[in-house]
This record gives C-alpha cells, sequence and structure tokens, in this order.
C-alpha cells in the first residue's frame, strides 16, 4: 500500500517535516490558513458557504488554478482523463450525464462536445466558476451542444427529475466535502438516478484515521463511504482501475441496488 495513505496531514508532526522539505510552499499555506480562520468566521460553519467563498476568492486568482490545475497542460490532462476514463467504462452519446462541482468545465467542455445536444448538466456552488464555465463553453465554440449549467445551494439536486440521469459523475468534489456532505448527496443522488445508471466520485483516500486540512481538503477511508452509501440504499464499489492513472486521488461507482 502506498506510504502517502498512511499519511495523517493535520498532523503537527507532517507538517513541520513538510515545510522544512518544501520551503517554498509556506507563505502559500499561510495565506491559506489565514483566510480559512477568516472565512470560517464569517460563514458561521456553513461548509457550502464557506467552500463558495474559496472558490470566489481562488476563481478571482486563476479559475483553473482553482479546480485544482497547477497549469493549464495539467487543466488540460486532468480533464481528458477524466473523460477517456468514462468513455473506457462505455458512456455514449445517447447518455444523460449530470456533473456535480463541473468548475470551469476542464472535464465538461469535452462531454459536452462527445454527448447528444442538451445532454450535458452541470452544477456548481459557485457562480465564479459558473461564469467561467460559460467562457470556456464559448472558447470552445459548443454554444450549439446547449448544456445545462445550474448554480445550486446544496447537493440536494432538488430541481433535477425522477430516474433521469445514465452517468453522473463528481471529480474532487467530495475530496473538498465533510461528511455530513456527502452523506446529503448520497441521500438524494439515488432519486435522480436512471435504473441502470452510475455515480462515480472520487476522494481524498487514507488507511488511517480520517482527517481534514483547513476544512478544504479531506481525507476517507473507503469503507466509510463504501457503507455511507449501503444506508441510502445504494450499492457502491471501489473502482480500482482508475487508481492506475496519474492521480491522487480514488473512485467509487455508486448504483442502484437492483442493478
Amino acid at each position: 500500500m502506498s506510504r502517502r495513505l498512511h499519511v495523517d496531514r493535520s498532523s503537527l508532526a507532517h507538517r513541520i517535516q513538510y515545510a522544512v522539505k518544501h520551503p517554498a510552499r509556506i507563505p502559500p499555506y499561510v495565506r491559506r490558513w489565514v483566510r480559512d480562520l477568516r472565512l470560517r468566521r464569517l460563514t458561521g460553519g456553513d461548509h457550502v458557504a464557506y467552500y463558495r467563498a474559496v472558490m470566489k476568492d481562488d476563481t478571482r486568482r486563476n479559475p483553473e488554478s482553482a479546480v485544482g490545475s497547477a497549469t493549464h497542460d495539467r487543466w488540460l490532462a486532468l480533464g481528458e482523463m477524466q473523460y477517456d476514463y468514462l468513455v473506457r467504462h462505455g458512456l455514449s452519446p445517447e447518455d444523460r450525464m449530470l456533473e456535480i462541482g463541473c468548475g470551469n468545465l476542464r472535464a465538461g467542455r469535452l462531454f459536452i462536445a462527445y454527448l447528444d445536444a442538451s445532454h450535458y448538466h452541470g452544477v456548481d456552488i459557485s457562480p465564479e466558476i459558473l461564469l467561467s464555465a460559460q467562457e470556456t463553453l464559448v472558447r470552445h465554440g459548443l454554444q450549439a451542444k446547449l448544456p445545462h449549467l445550474t448554480l445550486v445551494r446544496d447537493l440536494r439536486l432538488a430541481h433535477l427529475p425522477d430516474a433521469y440521469f445514465t452517468v453522473i459523475h463528481a471529480h474532487s468534489v467530495f475530496s473538498h466535502s465533510p461528511i455530513e456532505v456527502i452523506d446529503q448527496c448520497l441521500a438524494h443522488v439515488g432519486r435522480v438516478l436512471a435504473p441502470g445508471g452510475y455515480f462515480d466520485f472520487t476522494y481524498n483516500r487514507t488507511a488511517d484515521r480520517e482527517h481534514h486540512v483547513l476544512r478544504e481538503d479531506f481525507y476517507y477511508r473507503t469503507e466509510t463511504l463504501v457503507r455511507l452509501a449501503e444506508t441510502h440504499g445504494l450499492r457502491a464499489r471501489p473502482m480500482t482501475d482508475w487508481d492506475e492513472l496519474p492521480h491522487r486521488q480514488s473512485k467509487i461507482r455508486v448504483m442502484r441496488p437492483e442493478e
């Protein structure tokens, strides 16, 4: 098992060791720490409101880094990785896709181009990143594909129809979510999932104590998320072939139990 799965990034020992090895990253971390204190005070413990404020600040600096891409090349590569994976798993143009946390369409631009017109629905909690998503649409000439981009207050998916989406996708959403937000999503995603469809999500995996760093990055054991899905009547399994790709997160697939 990879050593990184046993690292508690919230521990003081790890933070000291990391700072010694990467001194140039100390100032950015301090800025994040100060921002964390300020935003937690302003948002009063509401994590969605907190992370919406984080995204507003990060998007103002650089929309591509706001969705977790250090460079434009990495932004392109991560989008292609997500797209290629789902196509290998049978994604077809006829599928009706919901992307939770669509961001500025890092992968969404590829899904929109591939799927039939109006078959892509993207939701996000950040108005700023959705404005950037519109710019991505224009830049890639995808207006005629009529994608749906919707701002949401939470992950209850209340505005969406029952049993509609054949593929639901959430990349790097639960990696920034406390367990109560994940629980909310899993409690409602089964309603909008079509028979025979599936919901793929990525998460930061740990083999030891579950923890978070600055309420921005959360680390979970696989069995915790599998059991949580099962409490909502869903069947979940780790996607081990995703772990073979050059990405630090792991993936779980959720389906309705009759499938």
